[in-house]
């Protein structure tokens, strides 16, 4: 009998969740005006909408852009109406200083209710399998999509725990599995971890820290790669091994992936928004297509090589000659 007392605890913890959550879903929403967000990335794509968004509900807006005087941030300024509460910065999440330097603008220019949130969109995307790519892309990627994301959050933590903030990371369902991404799959996975790590350890602070599938035409992160872009970059060592009509088929595979994302951002830009906004914000937000919540769900629930079965059945007219 109580051997089977820890499971029936689960069980009921299990049942009664829903229940509590609920119950805190019932109560006020985040008054936005006089509190200040961060969000990386707002040249374009999610974090540009959500720069818009946050500024219309009276937040207080930091867009960090990395071209502060290119067309995206100059069409974010015009779109605000101004600056008034939406400040343009300049931020390359990779550079200590410019993290350093949007830390002391916002310390200079905090509203009456303090710093609230964070939110790490920045990233970047690309294709090719995984001898395609040189060191230096590798490196490119850790230090953009989970460094920046890590300095840019050590950088502002003091702050998140003195104002009982939020943080938002920008995570996919290629944290679970790849389809010649791997390289994006990589950062992704990592930052899922670390956002494990910092949720647990924040709670004590009263931080909170939340963190979407195929949206690829809606943010234009990965732009489609012609067979002959990718060839040229190849090794010789590669080429060897590889042909260009094996190339244009993982290309034309691809690019059709791309091609059937959701153009919708403001699917994702919601979900931030209540991560941001509500009194019960989930740890996790999946916003995806029902067969790419499908392929997690079998990621997560059965032995990887069940897994390995569906994704090399999809690539199965993908050959190499």
């Amino acid at each position: 009998m109580w051997a089977a007392a820890p499971l029936l605890l689960l069980l009921l913890f299990l049942l009664l969740l829903p229940l509590a959550r609920l119950c805190r879903r019932g109560a006020a929403r985040l008054e936005p005006a006089g509190r200040a967000v961060l969000i990386t990335g707002c040249d374009s794509g999610f974090g540009h909408l959500l720069a818009l968004r946050l500024h219309r509900l009276g937040f207080t807006v930091f867009a960090g852009c990395l071209c502060p005087g290119g067309d995206g941030a100059r069409r974010l300024q015009r779109e605000a109406g101004g600056a008034g509460r939406l400040r343009v910065l300049r931020l390359d999440v990779t550079r200590a200083r410019d993290v350093r330097a949007a830390k002391e603008l916002v310390l200079s220019h905090l509203p009456e209710r303090g710093f609230w949130g964070l939110v790490n969109n920045a990233g970047i995307s690309t294709f090719g399998e995984t001898g395609w790519l040189p060191m230096e892309t590798y490196e490119k990627f850790a230090d953009v999509n989970l460094l920046g994301s890590i300095r840019t959050t050590l950088a502002f933590l003091p702050l998140l725990r003195k104002y009982k903030g939020r943080i938002v990371f920008m995570s996919s369902i290629i944290a679970y599995f790849t389809l010649g991404n791997g390289i994006y799959s990589m950062t992704k996975a990592a930052i899922e971890k670390f956002c494990d790590a910092l949720r647990l350890e924040m709670k004590k602070f009263g931080v909170q820290v939340s963190d979407p599938g195929n949206y690829a035409p809606s943010t234009k992160i990965q732009p489609p790669l012609s067979a002959e872009e990718i060839w040229s970059e190849l090794s010789e060592e590669e080429k060897a091994v590889y042909n260009k009509e094996y190339v244009q088929e993982r290309a034309n595979f691809f690019n059709s992936i791309l091609s059937e994302g959701s153009t919708n951002g403001n699917e994702v830009v919601d979900a931030m928004v209540d991560a941001l906004t509500s009194p019960a914000p989930k740890a996790r937000y999946m916003v995806a297509k029902l067969k790419e919540k499908a392929l997690v769900f079998v990621c997560a629930l059965f032995p990887t090589v069940v897994m390995d079965s569906v994704l090399s059945y999809a690539l199965s007219k993908v050959k190499l000659a």
